[in-house]
């Protein structure tokens, strides 16, 4: 498959693109100011220790200090022995004591870092257990042959120095994959080490890398033909990376200097403003509609222009079949992920819903977040699940309305007069005024002087008052007031 990465970095903002057979295919973003702390390591400091909370405060040189609870302690490696309860927080720490921690739960508020010794390092497919022996299967990974392979093939890397995790993203992944994950991991672990060694304190031995590092790490073993930085400071900062722990990919590598921006390249800008719009019209004519919702995901398909060329159960299996394509796209481009529901054209021939379904399975395959698709219900939809790896493309990028405040729709003009009528006759009969000033949008206020004159009029008789109408432009749609006067 020919597969290239683009790399767009700026101060403020990294973002990633994955282009394959020159169409846009995910898009990944990370912003300095929301960039967490969590998988952090550091080399702490015990501050103070507290017995009657059991816990400690740890300086790990962020403004408040972190917290460590003695149940976030392994004691196994700090008494070198199993104890059945939660040993007292003085057993494991003292005062003035270094120890090495990693973050679970970034500063809120008034409260500092949540830590643990438990150290684990993430990478795509296994997660290393410095202190543990075996290895471990995501329980989410329910097929006992598929665990039981896995097994097998992660259990010579493990020893008594340390073990691993299989993620759930590893289901399926083969023999090689997880061995480069298994390598990789085991370099990582021994620099944090050496770190530790040369008592690094105030910043952290190990943190969870920024995206254009985590790419090369979640796309080991991913065939790339190029991989194009338009910054030679992050550039120079990738070559380092990749030499030491992907070197495979060190060879593909290239700063972008050019005067066009790099994300124009296959039009990666053009794509990620389509992937914000509920409709994506298909080559055929047809379109499909994408809803984004709080429980779950929704798609319909419409023929739309199409009217194919034999019949019409040819066409609506053509728009179908056309459109399991563009969902599979659209699903990773957007990054939707939970219960995902899709409402296909009805079809009456059975072979016909078979072969989109397969269509559909087949397209979701090149997916590397974990799918699963449940056929047709009763009712004739498709029920699909896709996992939730991080935000959709659209939280990243948008907030909600402050007009609609996320209806994603706005009450008619007339729908808004007719409001301002009714709280015209009901302010009357609360307070005694003179005449009534009406403050609204320049399209309220028109509609209302203007197509709606005979209903203001009668307002104006039925009241014995004096109604003007003023506009304000900076009035949404929805917006007006009612003054007396």
């Amino acid at each position: 498959m020919s597969s290239e990465l683009l790399i767009n970095v700026t101060p403020t903002e990294t973002r990633v693109a994955l282009i394959e057979h020159g169409s846009l295919q995910e898009v990944h973003i990370e912003r300095e100011a929301k960039r967490g702390i969590v998988g952090n390591i550091y080399l702490g400091k015990v501050i103070r220790v507290l017995p009657g909370m059991q816990a400690a405060f740890i300086d790990i040189g962020l403004d408040k200090a972190a917290f460590l609870h003695a149940s976030d302690i392994n004691s196994k490696l700090i008494l070198k022995e199993e104890t059945k309860q939660v040993p007292d927080i003085r057993a494991l720490v003292h005062e003035g004591q270094r120890i090495m921690i990693q973050v679970v739960k970034d500063p809120l508020g008034s409260k500092g870092a949540r830590l643990t010794t438990d150290i684990t390092i993430a990478s795509r497919y296994l997660v290393l257990m410095p202190h543990a022996t075996h290895a471990g299967i995501s329980q989410r990974i329910e097929d006992p042959q598929e665990r039981k392979r896995l097994k097998e093939i992660i259990n010579p890397y493990c020893d008594e120095h340390q073990g691993f995790i299989v993620r759930t993203a590893g289901e399926g992944a083969g023999e090689q994959e997880l061995k480069h994950d298994a390598e990789f991991l085991r370099r990582v672990w021994k620099k944090v080490q050496e770190r530790k060694q040369r008592k690094q304190i105030n910043k952290p031995l190990y943190q969870d890398l920024s995206l254009s590092l985590r790419v090369l790490r979640d796309f080991v073993g991913v065939d790339f033909e190029r991989i194009r930085i338009d910054s030679k400071l992050t550039y120079d900062q990738l070559v380092i990376f990749s030499e030491e722990f992907v070197p495979e990919l060190t060879q593909v590598m290239e700063y972008y200097p050019g005067e066009r921006p790099i994300f124009d390249l296959f039009s990666v800008e053009v794509e990620i403003q389509r992937a914000l719009h509920r409709k994506i019209e298909l080559k055929s004519g047809g379109y499909l509609i994408i809803d984004q919702t709080e429980a779950m995901t929704t798609i319909d398909i419409n023929t739309g222009a199409f009217v194919g060329h034999r019949n019409l159960e040819d066409t609506i299996f053509s728009t179908n079949v056309e459109a399991t394509q563009a969902i599979a796209r659209q699903l990773r481009l957007r990054n939707l992920g939970g219960i995902i529901i899709v409402d296909f054209i009805d079809m009456k021939n059975e072979d016909h819903k078979r072969r989109v379904l397969s269509s559909l399975e087949m397209a979701m395959s090149r997916d590397n977040v974990k799918f699963s698709v449940h056929g047709f219900s009763s009712l004739g939809l498709v029920e699909m699940t896709r996992k939730r790896t991080r935000e959709s493309l659209e939280h990243v990028l948008c907030g909600e309305c402050p007009i609609c405040t996320g209806r994603g729709n706005l009450k008619t003009v007339e729908t808004v007069c007719f409001e301002i009528l009714r709280e015209i006759v009901r302010v009357n009969r609360a307070h005694d005024a003179d005449t009534f000033i009406v403050y609204a949008s320049s399209l309220v206020s028109d509609f209302l002087v203007n197509d709606e004159f005979h209903s203001l009029a009668e307002v104006e008789v039925f009241i014995g008052k004096l109604i003007k109408v003023k506009a304000e432009t900076m009035y949404s749609q929805e917006q007006f007031d009612v003054v007396m006067m």
